[in-house]
C-alpha cells in the first residue's frame, strides 16, 4: 500500500464499511486511498489536476473526474461520499453544496480532515442537509458520518465575487489564492517591474485569480499571456478576471509546465509551498529546475518567495546567476536570466 495521510489512515480504521458501497471520494484527496479501498466501486471528482493526474496513472480514466463542479451523470450512482476537508472553510462549503445537490437522498456522508484544517466546521455547514456525529478522532484528525435528509440548492455563480485594485477587476471564487485582496507577496513581485517595458510572450504559472498576468498586461500592452494554474478554481477566476478587463490570454489546465507550449520571454509566479495543510516545495523546485526548457535565450524568471525558503542556491545552479530585486521581512523577489553560457542541452549543443 503507498504512503497514507493521517486522514486516510482514520478511514481505513473503518473500511469494512465501505465493502458493498458505491464510493465518492472529494475535496482534498491527496494520496492514493481511492485506488486501494475495497469498495464495490470509486469514483473521484478533484478540483487539482496534479492529484487526478496521479489517480488516472493507478485507476480506470473514466472514474477520475476534474474540475471545477461535478457532473450529475458522474456521481448520481454514487450511495457513499467521502469528502476530505481543505483547509480553506468558503472551498469546503462550496464543493460540498455542489456535491450534495447532485447525490441521492439518504447516502452515506463521511467528512474526515485535520483538527487543525477547522474540520470541526463541517457539522455546522452540513447541519441543513445532513445531522453529522463524529465517530472517529486519531492522527490529530476526526471522522464525521451522517445521513443526506435534504439535498442544497447549489448556485455557482452566487460564489463569485470580485474586487477592484486600480483598474483592474478581479475575479474571484472560493479557495482561490489572493480571493479577499491582492496579497503582499504579489503586492511586491508587481512593485519591480518599474524599471522599463516588457514586451513578448510572458508566462504567469500558478496563476490564482489572474491578477498578477491582468495588471501587467494593462501595464505593457505588448505582451502575450499564457496563464497556467492545477487548481479548477483559479484557472476560472482567472478566464474570468482577463474576460472582465478585456484582455486576451491563454489559460491552461498544466501542472507547472506539463502543458505550457513554446518558450517564453518572461516567466513570474508567486509559487505554493503548501500542498492542503503541509509544506511542499515540490512545485516551486520545479518551477526553478524546468525554467530553462521554456525560456528564450536571454529571457528570465521571476518569480517572488517567503524569505526563508532555500531558493538562491538553486536558482545559482539552475541558472548560473540570481539577483535579488527586492525584499521585505517576509518575501523576497528573485531574478534568474537564461543565459547563452547556460544555453546547452545534453549533448552539449546551443539550445
Amino acid at each position: 500500500m503507498s504512503v497514507l495521510t493521517p486522514a486516510s489512515e482514520v478511514i481505513l480504521r473503518h473500511d469494512d464499511v465501505f465493502l458493498d458501497k458505491h464510493v465518492l471520494f472529494a475535496g482534498d484527496v491527496q494520496d492514493m486511498l481511492p485506488a486501494e479501498l475495497d469498495a464495490k466501486s470509486v469514483r473521484v471528482h478533484t478540483a487539482w489536476y496534479h492529484h487526478c493526474l496521479a489517480l488516472r496513472d493507478k485507476m480506470d480514466e473514466q472514474s477520475v473526474q476534474y474540475g471545477l463542479v461535478a457532473e450529475a451523470d458522474f456521481v448520481r450512482e454514487c450511495d457513499t461520499l467521502l469528502y476530505f476537508w481543505p483547509k480553506n472553510k468558503p472551498e469546503a462549503q462550496f464543493q460540498l453544496e455542489n456535491l450534495l445537490s447532485l447525490l441521492p437522498i439518504g447516502i452515506d456522508v463521511f467528512v474526515v480532515g485535520e483538527n487543525r484544517s477547522g474540520v470541526r466546521s463541517a457539522e455546522q455547514i452540513l447541519a441543513p442537509y445532513c445531522q453529522l456525529n463524529k465517530i472517529d478522532s486519531a492522527r490529530r484528525c476526526g471522522l464525521y458520518h451522517g445521513k443526506l435528509e435534504t439535498a442544497p440548492h447549489f448556485d455557482l455563480q452566487s460564489y463569485w465575487n470580485e474586487y477592484q485594485l486600480n483598474d483592474i477587476t478581479v475575479k474571484t471564487l472560493p479557495g482561490v489564492f489572493s480571493r479577499d485582496g491582492l496579497d503582499s507577496g504579489s503586492q511586491l513581485l508587481l512593485s519591480t517591474f518599474v524599471d522599463k517595458a516588457i514586451s513578448g510572450e510572458m508566462a504567469d504559472i500558478g496563476c490564482g485569480t489572474g491578477v498578477l498576468a491582468a495588471v501587467l498586461a494593462k501595464r505593457y500592452p505588448g505582451i502575450k499571456l499564457t496563464l497556467g494554474d492545477v487548481h479548477a478554481p483559479a484557472l476560472a477566476a482567472s478566464r474570468a478576471t482577463l474576460d472582465a478587463n478585456q484582455l486576451a490570454g491563454n489559460v491552461v489546465v498544466s501542472d507547472v509546465y506539463s502543458a505550457l507550449p513554446g518558450r517564453f520571454d518572461i516567466i513570474i509566479s508567486n509559487p505554493p509551498f503548501h500542498d492542503g495543510m503541509h509544506t511542499n516545495l515540490q512545485a516551486a523546485e520545479t518551477l526553478i529546475r524546468g525554467a530553462q526548457a521554456h525560456l528564450r535565450i536571454g529571457g528570465q524568471l521571476r518569480i517572488v518567495a517567503n524569505a526563508f525558503l532555500p531558493y538562491p542556491a538553486l536558482l545559482d545552479g539552475i541558472f548560473g546567476n540570481h539577483t535579488l530585486l527586492a525584499q521585505t521581512g517576509r518575501f523576497k523577489v528573485y531574478q534568474a536570466i537564461y543565459t547563452i553560457s547556460r544555453g546547452k542541452d545534453k549533448t552539449g549543443k546551443r539550445a
